[in-house]
């Protein structure tokens, strides 16, 4: 075996589709994420950096 297969041998091959491929960066968490214009972040961590990023609440 060459190292490469040795070193991937034993982990499950990372999800390159579908609801598990992308998390938050910030916290990590995979579920409620806002990918519009590209954000990828979870609606929790979205509402607490929403201001810093330069969106404002409409009422």
């Amino acid at each position: 075996m060459s190292e490469q297969q040795k070193k991937n041998k034993g982990q499950a091959e990372t999800t390159k589709s579908g609801r598990g491929a992308n998390e938050c960066l910030i916290c990590g968490r995979k579920q409620g994420l806002v990918t519009r214009h590209n954000i990828m972040l979870c609606r929790q961590c979205f509402r607490e950096n929403a201001a810093k990023i330069g969106f404002k609440k409409m009422n």
